[in-house]
């Protein structure tokens, strides 16, 4: 809570699906208030390969590590969901000009795990890195976990034990004082490889289930089936005190919340403890829209709790000081499918009077006058300033990526015209002031 403000962010920036045929990059964005690029992408990173789909990033050393002065974070791990590549990425050298120190290929990850589609990387205690998969070598649901050497970034093996892999795979966190980890599902890689088709809902082909895991044997321990309510659980969070027993993962599909914690008798068990209400719409793909809740972070002080609406366009802010009874404090749109005066009518919603306003940009002295509408999705870095800054915010530049951009972080739309929009490339000025 203490340590210094960060001065960059790094932001993998994904083209697949676009219909573009570049390379994802890897994004790095000036964040000090007090630099000349503030606010500004300073360097593009493009990686060596097409359709990667960089996916979730880690570090190469993390706070399990505090006090090691032998261990340094100066590697990005950059793991691969449609690729199921590994960019080691070295920060340490420029910071503010990242460099690939290392490419781990899939073939060597196929041959030594058996796994395929990678996505979340975490560094553990014995300087070793782990991270999660979906599926394996023929694209069926596998949720294993690769090791990478901490030095040498050489793949070392699978985690579990043989024949202890769930079926499904996607986001995991472990906590050793319980000598515990928990993994979540998604769906398998030939289930999410051509979009989402609800005809894959009906017939079960998604994930509903929390896998536990000894983290000292690494054998899976228990299943705990959230059921019709807990459709996709995604990301998983503990509370950041070393000694808690609980945490919470957020459900996309069934735009809820669960709450996970251990009992008086050793096992761990669940409870719902939000809902994010559908809103019945016209003019969509189904006549009712769920929230669809994508990525879910917790404050450092354990106080709130944030996650983003990916369809309904707001992040939320949740005092958790009684985990079992989230209170919704903060409540911010940034864009999305149910704004005013868009292509979907809302028909009714239990929780908003009106539909919210669009997101105005103002567009600063350097660009031609031709204001125009920008939605900006659910990015980590407005989760992360939400925690430093009240909700109260409001966007006083642009914020602006290449035409055509996607990420699993953000996503943005602005006027048809590429030539406008390509003379707009180098910047990004999502700036948040205190109204």
């Amino acid at each position: 809570m203490k340590g210094p403000r960060e001065k960059i962010v790094y932001l993998p920036c994904i083209y697949r699906s676009t219909g573009i045929k570049k390379p994802d990059y890897l994004a790095t964005v000036d964040v000090d208030p007090d630099s000349a690029t503030y606010s500004q992408v300073i360097h593009r990173l493009p990686m060596p390969h097409l359709n990667d789909e960089l996916h979730h990033s880690g570090w190469n050393t993390c706070s399990s590590c505090f006090g090691d002065h032998t261990k340094t974070r100066d590697k990005l791990i950059l793991p691969c969901l449609i690729s199921s590549r590994v960019y080691v990425i070295d920060v340490g050298t420029e910071p503010r000009a990242p460099r690939i120190h290392k490419v781990v290929e899939p073939e060597d990850v196929l041959k030594k795990t058996g796994l395929a589609n990678l996505h979340t990387s975490h560094c553990l205690g014995c300087g070793e890195i782990m991270i999660s998969s979906l599926g394996d070598a023929c694209g069926n649901g596998k949720g294993g976990f690769v090791i990478l050497d901490g030095k040498t970034f050489e793949v070392k093996g699978n985690w579990e034990v043989d024949g202890h892999a769930a079926p499904l795979g996607y986001d995991f966190w472990y906590q050793p004082y319980h000598n515990v980890m928990i993994s979540t599902e998604w769906a398998s890689p030939n289930t999410i490889r051509d979009g989402f088709k609800i005809e894959d809902v009906i017939a079960g082909r998604y994930g509903s289930k929390l896998h536990v895991w000894d983290w000292t044997k690494h054998t899976r321990i228990q299943t705990l089936d959230l059921g019709q309510e807990g459709l996709i659980p995604l990301e998983i969070r503990f509370l950041h005190n070393p000694r808690a027993d609980q945490g919470f993962v957020g459900c996309a599909l069934s735009s809820s919340v669960f709450r996970f914690y251990k009992t008086e008798d050793g096992k761990w068990a669940t409870e719902k403890v939000i809902q994010v209400p559908n809103k019945k719409v016209a003019g969509w793909a189904m006549p009712e829209m769920p929230g669809l809740i994508t990525d879910i972070l917790i404050s450092l002080d354990d106080r709130f709790l944030y996650f983003s609406n990916w369809l309904h366009g707001d992040i939320r802010q949740y005092d958790i000081i009684d985990t079992r009874k989230p209170k919704l404090v903060g409540q911010i749109f940034l864009g999305g499918s149910v704004l005013k005066g868009g292509p979907v009518k809302i028909l009714e919603d239990s929780e908003l009077k009106s539909p919210p306003e669009p997101v105005i940009v103002k567009v600063n002295s350097s660009v031609p006058p031709n204001a125009f509408y920008l939605q900006v999705l659910f990015s980590d870095l407005i989760s992360l300033v939400l925690l430093v800054l009240p909700l109260k915010t409001f966007i006083d530049h642009y914020y602006f990526f290449p035409p055509g951009f996607n990420s699993g972080k953000a996503s943005t739309w602005g006027p048809a015209d590429d030539t406008a929009q390509s003379r707009r490339e180098k910047a990004l000025c999502l700036h948040f002031a205190l109204q």
